[in-house]
C-alpha cells in the first residue's frame, strides 16, 4: 500500500472521528434547550435532529472549501504539500480529541474554535509565529465575549417581554394566543433569512439580500396563520375551563426581595423595630418557601400549563430549523481539512479552494448523528438541565435570542460562536429570575473550558503533528 492510500485512509477516519465529536458536542446547540425544558424527550430530540442535521450536512453542506481555514495560516509555508497533509490530519485528530474531552465532561465548546487552534498549531510548527495571522486568531477570540454578551442580553429582554405579556397578565391564555402568530412570524422569518441570506451558495443560488428579506417574510406570515388556525382549534382544555392561579407570578420574586430588604432592617435596627422586624421576616420566609414547594410540585394553575404547551410546540419548531441549519454550516468544520487532503493526495498540488465529494458530506452528515445518538446526551444536560432550570417559555426565549444574535451578528460581520451564543442566551434567561437561578459552578467551568479551548487544540495538534511526521 502507497504512502498516499494509508494517508487518505486516515484522513478520511479522522474526518469521521471529528464529525462524530462535532455530534457529540455542537449539536446540543439546537436541542439542548428543548431536551432541558421537556418540550421533547432525549429520543424524540436524536431522531429529529437525525433527520434535520444529515438533511442539512449533505443537501446544503458546503461543496467547495477553503483549505486554510479563515485565513489563519500563511499557504505559501507550505513547500511539500504532504506537509499540509500531515497538519490537516493532526489538526483534524487534535480538534476531536480536545471535543471528546469535552463531551465527556459535559463542556458546550466551539467545533470552529477547536480546529482553528488546532491550525494554529501546526502552522506554528511549519512556519513559526510569523506564519499565523495573529490579527485575525484575535478577532475570531473576541467572540469569546461579544458572542455570550449579546446571545444573553437579548434572550433576557425577551423573556422578560414574555413575562411581562403574557405571565403577568390578567388572562395569560388570550394573551398567548394573541402574541404567538407575531412570535412564529419572527421565528421563521429570522431562521430562514439566516438559511437563504448566503446560505444557498453551496447548492449554486445566490440570493440578494432583498430577495433572501422577501422569501423570509413570506414563510413567516404563512406559518403565523397556521399557528393562528392551531391555536383557534387547539385540543386542550379552553380559557373558561382553566383554573385562576392562587397568586401573580410576580408575588414569588417581589417576596425575595421584601425578604432580603426586611433583613437589612433587622440587621441595622435594635430593641423592639429590631424584634417586630425579625417575626415579619420570618412569616415572609414561611410564606415564600410555601410557594416555592407549590412552584416545584406543579400545583400551578391549568391556564400557565397551557402557555408552557402552546411555548413547547414553538419550542420544538425553532429547534428543527436550528438543527436543520447547523448541519448545513458545521459540517465544515469535519469535511474541510478532510477535502483539503484529499485534493492534494489525488492531484499532488495545493489548491486555495478543495471540491468537496457528495459522499464525504454524507460522512459528515452520518458521523454527525452518530454522535449525537452515543455521547450527545453530555452537553446537552449541561445546557439543558444544569446552568439553569428552563421550561418551554424560557427555552424558547434562549433559543429564539440565539437565533436573533447569529443573524445580526453575521450581518455585521461579527466573529461569533453558536456554541458560545445560546449559552450566553440561556444564562441571559436565567439572569432573568436572578443570580441565584444559576448554577455558578457549572458556568464557571464552561468559561475555562471556552478560554483553554484554541490553545489546548494548538498544543494537541502539535504533539500529533511530530507524531504523524515520525510515522510517514
Amino acid at each position: 500500500m502507497s504512502q498516499e492510500t494509508l494517508l487518505l485512509i486516515f484522513v478520511i477516519l479522522a474526518g469521521c472521528y471529528m464529525a462524530w465529536n462535532i455530534g457529540a458536542n455542537d449539536v446540543a446547540n439546537a436541542m439542548g434547550t428543548s431536551v432541558g425544558s421537556g418540550a421533547l424527550t432525549l429520543r424524540q430530540a436524536v431522531v429529529i435532529a437525525a433527520v434535520l442535521e444529515f438533511s442539512g450536512a449533505f443537501f446544503l453542506g458546503s461543496h467547495v472549501s477553503e483549505t486554510i481555514q479563515k485565513g489563519i495560516v500563511d499557504s505559501t509555508i507550505f513547500t511539500d504539500p504532504l506537509t499540509l497533509v500531515y497538519g490537516m490530519l493532526s489538526a483534524l485528530l487534535a480538534a476531536g480529541v480536545w471535543l471528546q474531552i469535552a463531551s465527556y465532561y459535559g463542556w458546550p465548546v466551539s467545533t470552529t474554535h477547536s480546529i482553528v487552534g488546532a491550525v494554529v498549531g501546526f502552522g506554528m510548527v511549519v512556519g513559526g509565529l510569523e506564519a499565523i495571522y495573529w490579527d485575525n486568531v484575535a478577532f475570531i477570540a473576541s467572540s469569546w465575549i461579544v458572542s455570550p454578551f449579546i446571545g444573553g442580553a437579548i434572550s433576557f429582554v425577551i423573556f422578560n417581554f414574555l413575562r411581562r405579556k403574557i405571565f403577568y397578565a390578567s388572562n395569560p391564555v388570550q394573551a398567548a394566543k394573541r402574541i404567538t402568530p407575531t412570535l412564529v412570524f419572527c421565528v421563521v422569518f429570522i431562521l430562514s433569512l439566516i438559511m437563504l441570506y448566503k446560505g444557498l451558495s453551496n447548492v449554486e443560488l445566490e440570493l440578494t439580500f432583498l430577495q433572501s428579506l422577501g422569501i423570509s417574510a413570506g414563510c413567516g406570515l404563512i406559518g403565523s396563520i397556521i399557528s393562528k388556525i392551531c391555536l383557534r382549534y387547539l385540543t386542550t382544555k379552553s380559557v373558561a375551563d382553566t383554573t385562576p392561579s392562587e397568586y401573580h407570578p410576580e408575588v414569588s420574586s417581589q417576596l425575595e426581595k421584601a425578604r432580603r430588604h426586611l433583613q437589612k432592617v433587622a440587621e441595622a435596627s435594635r430593641g423592639p423595630i429590631q424584634f417586630q422586624t425579625s417575626e415579619l421576616l420570618d412569616e415572609v420566609q414561611l410564606l415564600s418557601e410555601s410557594l416555592k414547594k407549590k412552584e416545584k410540585s406543579g400545583q400551578e394553575s391549568a391556564e400557565y400549563a397551557l402557555v408552557e404547551k402552546i411555548f413547547g410546540y414553538l419550542q420544538i419548531m425553532s429547534a428543527c430549523l436550528m438543527a436543520f441549519a447547523h448541519g448545513a454550516n458545521d459540517v465544515a468544520n469535519a469535511i474541510g481539512p478532510l477535502s483539503a487532503s484529499i485534493t492534494v493526495l489525488t492531484t499532488g498540488v495545493i489548491s486555495s479552494q478543495a471540491t468537496v465529494p457528495t459522499w464525504a458530506l454524507a460522512l459528515g452528515g452520518i458521523g454527525i448523528v452518530v454522535g449525537l445518538a452515543t455521547w450527545g446526551w453530555r452537553v446537552i444536560e449541561t445546557i439543558g438541565k444544569k446552568i439553569t432550570e428552563l421550561t418551554p417559555t424560557r427555552g424558547f426565549a434562549a433559543e429564539f435570542g440565539a437565533a436573533v444574535t447569529i443573524l445580526f451578528a453575521s450581518r455585521l460581520g461579527l466573529p461569533v460562536s453558536t456554541t458560545h451564543i445560546l449559552v450566553g442566551s440561556v444564562i441571559g434567561v436565567g439572569l432573568a429570575r436572578g443570580i441565584e437561578a444559576l448554577d455558578l459552578r457549572t458556568t464557571r467551568f464552561i468559561f475555562i473550558s471556552w478560554l483553554v479551548t484554541v490553545p489546548a487544540g494548538a498544543g494537541v495538534a502539535i504533539a500529533f503533528f511530530y507524531l504523524i511526521k515520525a510515522v510517514f
